[in-house]
């Protein structure tokens, strides 16, 4: 597993028992707030493990789709055998608080990222170049055989 990967797994073990905690000690509109925000970083993570080479904002921006999709499935219906897993009532606020998850799960994944390395500067620039350009081909690694 990549060190992308690694990290997308702890994200996610982290954000299951944070809301297994808050939950268990919590009520209200703190705990299903925080479970909104918390299920769409739990979805970032996913997408992260899935696909560990997309960028921290379209795994975010996948998450936050996904999420606004299932929010608004509930207003056509979700089939009662996946309330569990989705809900079943539409609630506009929940559409903020998966934009919060979002951002919290670009946050997480952001790190793992860029693995350490640094781009080329443009040509004609100084610096570190476009921090959003991809990164060029990692070279092959040396052969071990003698």
């Amino acid at each position: 597993m990549t060190s992308r990967r690694w990290r997308a797994a702890g994200v996610a073990v982290v954000t299951v028992a944070a809301g297994l905690g808050i939950r268990s000690q919590t009520g209200g509109a703190f705990s299903k707030y925080a479970g909104d925000a918390l299920y769409t970083v739990l979805v970032c993570a996913v997408v992260v493990l899935l696909a560990p080479r997309l960028r921290p904002a379209v795994a975010a921006g996948a998450a936050l789709g996904f999420s606004w999709a299932v929010e608004l499935w509930q207003i056509a219906g979700i089939p009662t055998a996946l309330h569990p897993l989705f809900g079943a009532t539409f609630n506009a606020p929940d559409l903020f608080w998966y934009v919060v998850g979002a951002v919290l799960g670009w946050c997480l994944t952001l790190g793992g990222w860029r693995d350490g390395r640094v781009r080329p500067a443009e040509p004609g620039g100084a610096g570190r170049g476009d921090p959003l350009a991809p990164l060029p081909p990692r070279p092959a690694p040396p052969s071990r055989i003698r």
